[in-house]
Order: C-alpha cells, then sequence, then structure tokens
C-alpha cells in the first residue's frame, strides 16, 4: 500500500506536536518571558530541539480506503501526525516524549458533502472508526485515534476543504456556512458585506465553525452571547443512517430542538457540514476600562452586580492576583478587571458610566482619562492599548510560550468550570485548596494556580484556572505526564465535588468523561445512547468521546477510566 507523497491538506503547515502555525517563533520578550517562567518554577532552562517527523515510527496502516475515494485519503506521517491528538498538554508531552501509539491509519480530505456520505458509508460497512477533524484544537481528548479493538482501523475525516460562506440573508443577517472554514475565513468572507459572526474562542485562527458547533464552544463576548450555541440557527450533520437538516427559525417551540442534539455532539453522532449562523453588523462604536481592585472577592461582587445590571458588557474578564502575573497586566498584588463594551449602533457613554458607578460602589480603581480616550472616537483602536491591549495580546499568544516549557518538564494546564454565584467564593477558594495540594503531592514542587472569570451570567459565572508546575526535580517530561494525569483527575473531581460545571465550554472528549458522568443524569446518558444507536448503528463515529462505548479507552491523556 503506497502513502500519498505529500500532505493532502491546503492550510498553512501547522505545529503537529505544539500549537499553532509551523513556522512561528517567539519574540525576544516571549522568549524571556518563557525563561524566567521556567527558573521560577525551580526548572532549568535550555533551546531543546522540538519533535520532527523523522522522529516517529508510525505503525502501517491497517486498512486500505476504496479506490472510489483514494484520492482524497492521505497516510503520510505528517498528516497522520496532526491528526493523532489535539493541543491538551498532555497531547504535546506525548509528542515531545515521541508516542503516538495509535494514530489514525489514513487522513481523508473530503471535498464535498456527498464524498462525506460515502465515506461514513464505506466505514461502517468496513468497521472503521471515523473521527470527525475540524482544526484539531481540542483539549478535552477529543479527536485521538484511541479507539480500542472493536474495529478494523481508524480514519481522521478532516473538513478543512469545506471552507466557504455558500450564502448571506442581509435582510434576517444571517449566512450558511460550510463547517470546515476557519474563523479568519469566516470573517473574511463576511467582511466585504459589512458583517460578522464575532465568535472569537482563543482558538479562532486554528479552530472551525463544525468544530464550534460540536463542541458548545465559547467566545468573545463575556455576557449574552456566550456561546456559538446563540449563534446557530439551523444545521446540517451527515450521519450513517442520513442527514439531518434542521429548518433555519428565529424561535421555535415546538417540541425538544433538534439543533440543540447536534450542539456538543462532538462527532458522536454525525459530521457537521453546514450550519446557518446569526450575523451582526460589524462594531463601531467601544469603550474599555482596565480596573484593579485590591480584594478579589470584592471585585468578583463587582462583577455579580455588572451581570445582573442588564448592561451586558462585551467583556468582563477579572483576572485574579496571580493571573495578572501570567498574562503580564500586573505584579499579583491586584485583581485586574478588564471590562469593555461594543455596538454598531450606538455609543457607549451611559452604558459605561452606569458600569463604573458599580466598579466604584466595590472599590474599584481605574483611569479616568484611558475610559475616555476608549470612546473617544467612532472607530478608535485605544482599546488595545494599555492594559486591556496587552491582555489581549497574551492571550492570543500564551499557547505558543506553553510549547518549550513542556519540552522541559513544566506542567502548563487549564481548566474551567461554571458555578452558581452563590456558591462561587467557596467554590473558587476550596477547588484552589484540593489542586494546589494535589500538585505538591504528587510533584513536589511549588506551583502558580490562578484564575480568571472568563464569563458571566445573572445567576452565575465561569471560572477558568491556569496552572503552572515543573512536573519533576529533573525536568524529566515522561515523569511530569504521570503527574498530570493524578493532577488533571483531582481537578476533575474538586470542580464537580464544589458544585460545578465538569466545562464551561471546553467540551468533554475523553478527558472530563468521568466528571460528565456525574454532572449528567444516567438516564440521560442511556437516552443519549439511543440516539446515537439510531444514528449511528455501527458505533463508528469517535468511539469512547462523550459517551461509553463496549470497551472503553476514556480518560486523561489515555488513563483508561473505571
Amino acid at each position: 500500500m503506497n502513502a500519498t507523497v505529500e500532505s493532502l491538506s491546503r492550510r498553512a503547515a501547522r505545529r503537529f506536536w505544539g500549537w499553532g502555525a509551523a513556522d512561528t517563533v517567539l519574540d525576544a520578550r516571549e522568549q524571556a518571558t518563557v525563561q524566567f517562567m521556567v527558573e521560577q518554577l525551580g526548572g532549568q532552562f535550555a533551546a531543546v530541539a522540538p519533535p520532527a517527523v523523522a522522529d516517529f515510527d508510525l505503525p502501517p496502516p491497517r486498512i486500505a480506503p476504496p479506490a472510489a475515494l483514494a484520492t482524497m485519503f492521505s497516510a503520510t506521517p505528517l498528516d497522520r501526525l496532526n491528526h493523532a491528538y489535539g493541543k491538551s498538554y498532555a497531547d504535546c508531552a506525548r509528542m515531545w516524549l515521541r508516542q503516538v501509539p495509535h494514530p489514525p491509519d489514513w487522513v481523508a480530505f473530503p471535498d464535498h458533502e456527498q464524498a462525506v456520505v460515502d465515506i461514513l458509508d464505506w466505514a461502517a460497512r468496513s468497521k472503521v472508526a471515523v473521527i470527525p477533524f475540524g482544526g484539531g484544537s481540542s483539549v478535552c481528548g477529543g479527536v485521538e485515534a484511541a479507539i480500542g479493538n472493536d474495529f478494523a482501523g481508524a480514519i481522521a475525516l478532516d473538513m478543512e476543504r469545506l471552507g466557504r460562506v455558500l450564502e448571506i440573508d442581509t435582510v434576517s443577517r444571517a449566512a450558511r456556512i460550510q463547517a470546515g472554514a476557519f474563523g479568519p475565513d469566516i470573517e473574511s468572507q463576511l467582511r466585504p458585506h459589512g458583517l460578522t459572526l464575532r465568535h472569537f474562542p482563543q482558538s479562532f485562527e486554528f479552530s472551525t465553525l463544525g468544530g464550534w458547533i460540536a463542541t458548545r464552544a465559547g467566545g468573545h463576548y463575556a455576557s449574552q452571547y456566550t456561546h456559538i450555541d446563540d449563534l446557530v440557527e439551523a444545521t446540517r450533520m451527515v450521519t450513517p443512517a442520513g442527514v439531518l437538516q434542521t429548518r433555519r427559525l428565529p424561535a421555535s417551540g415546538a417540541g425538544p430542538a433538534p439543533d440543540r442534539l447536534v450542539l456538543g455532539s462532538e462527532g458522536t453522532l454525525g459530521v457537521i457540514t453546514e450550519a446557518w449562523m446569526r450575523l451582526q453588523d460589524k462594531p463601531k462604536f467601544r469603550a474599555s476600562a482596565s480596573i484593579k481592585f485590591a480584594d478579589y472577592f470584592s471585585a468578583a461582587r463587582c462583577l455579580r452586580a455588572l451581570a445582573q445590571s442588564g448592561l451586558n458588557p462585551s467583556n468582563c474578564r477579572l483576572l485574579d492576583p496571580m493571573e495578572t502575573v501570567f498574562a503580564g497586566v500586573g505584579d499579583g498584588r491586584h485583581a485586574v478587571l478588564v471590562l469593555g463594551f461594543e455596538s454598531a449602533d450606538h455609543p457607549l457613554q451611559p452604558w459605561m458610566a452606569r458600569a463604573l458607578e458599580l466598579v466604584r460602589d466595590h472599590a474599584g480603581q481605574y483611569d479616568t482619562d484611558a475610559v475616555a480616550r476608549s470612546m473617544a472616537n467612532e472607530g478608535s483602536q485605544e482599546h488595545r492599548q494599555g492594559a486591556a491591549g496587552a491582555w489581549r495580546r497574551a492571550f492570543i499568544r500564551m499557547p505558543y510560550w506553553r510549547d518549550p516549557a513542556v519540552g522541559l518538564g513544566i506542567i502548563m494546564d487549564t481548566f474551567e468550570s461554571a458555578i452558581t454565584w452563590d456558591r462561587f467564593e467557596s467554590f473558587y477558594q476550596n477547588v484552589k485548596h484540593e489542586v494546589q495540594s494535589v500538585i505538591e503531592r504528587v510533584t513536589g514542587q511549588g506551583s502558580l494556580l490562578s484564575c480568571r472569570i472568563t464569563h458571566l451570567y445573572p445567576d452565575g459565572v465561569a471560572p477558568y484556572f491556569t496552572i503552572a508546575v515543573l512536573g519533576s526535580p529533573n525536568g524529566d517530561v515522561a515523569s511530569a505526564l504521570a503527574a498530570w494525569r493524578e493532577i488533571k483527575l483531582a481537578a476533575n473531581a474538586a470542580v464537580v465535588a464544589q458544585g460545578g460545571s465538569i466545562t464551561h465550554h471546553h467540551a468533554v472528549g475523553r478527558d472530563h468523561r468521568s466528571g460528565y458522568e456525574i454532572e449528567v443524569p444516567d438516564l440521560f446518558r442511556q437516552m443519549l445512547s439511543a440516539a446515537k444507536a439510531v444514528a449511528d448503528p455501527a458505533g463508528i463515529l469517535n468511539p469512547g468521546v462523550l459517551i461509553a462505548t463496549r470497551q472503553r479507552p476514556a480518560g486523561p491523556g489515555g488513563v483508561l477510566a473505571n
């Protein structure tokens, strides 16, 4: 069997072993930041050669695609490595260890929806597992081919070639968009029409519309439109049993909504091929402020007041004192709130004025002149300056900082949740305490454990924790990965035990299955399994993710769960 000589991917080359574009390098300031962090954690900073394709001895494909579809299939080492894992800490650590025992046998790049139908038909007949693949930015074990022994092989189904905006309804302000469209491509195709989807997760550059829908991704807005759910008008999904096309409607009271079954299905029920998405006019007016608080819980109570005020800020991110150090916007002595409003219709002075009254009520401090400058002119770029701008730049670039640190034995990871306001303070304190205790026990090291609040609701909030710790005294990546597995299980247990969601927007995958099965009633999981049995009778779609299979390869970073 001859593998394709060159990659069939049409996207710009990306790092198979880490985050983002293959040709990205850290600037001098970023390199100094990584060195400082590694040394502060007790590690030894050194230039370490990242993994290369030649370092891997991949097993040969166990299956062959049918001749009629073969031109869409690739088995090059680079394509298989690019589709072997997502981008979690464990995924990157295993790449540094050159450990990819279960790569997909082939990667399929369908050119059109009928090709997706044909591939699923062949896979169902041949008992071949199919892992739908968008941008591969999963951080919860959602795209790897850890399928057990019940299948003849596994393919990754990469949707990158279905990446166009097909139709725009300017009257209803909506667009029909193919699921393989990446964030920047969507925006560039909408821009000439003065419209925007305005969904900006941290993975925006390297994730797709289908991936956002399948994982119920969280985006740009801190309130009101927090998830991709809020922007979906209708969906189209190919399943082994047929095509599910929902109707375009602004709203409906007709029974359980079929789109709600597609949202969050994580590739287990079908392959999303396109969706009608609600759009917005591009914002013209902005207002922003960077606010310091001496007391973190006073800042959180200010957030609650903002969430319950009806002002609906577009950005309202609260960084605890340690998180300000991570983001490069503080020295660890104050909590920092990054607050912003935007509109395509009207100036924002009244909204910001009322928000700042609430800030002052909770002893927040800010630069009055900087706030005024942010609203001075229509189309102003002032919101990209100061602490808010520094946070934004760090937010986009931070995944690149992690890559060299992983190779030096540093564990850098995040976990997030959602909790009601009445339990937030105890949740924050107890989760930090429990996870910190496990980190110290399994690594013997002190760590940095910080939190930022990313989204807020009138009844609750989404805390997002960041961990940085030297995984072993000698910087050994294998020891760090073993420690991470214990830490991840402890974090899962802590957020659920304290009453929070196992995830707010990172999806379930394999890594969060243990918490999902506590959070979601058993009867509902049986109902979901029944839906899968109808849509996917052979059980070929993303086995082991979200719901149980007969042989269950679930658990953080390849750990078999009970």
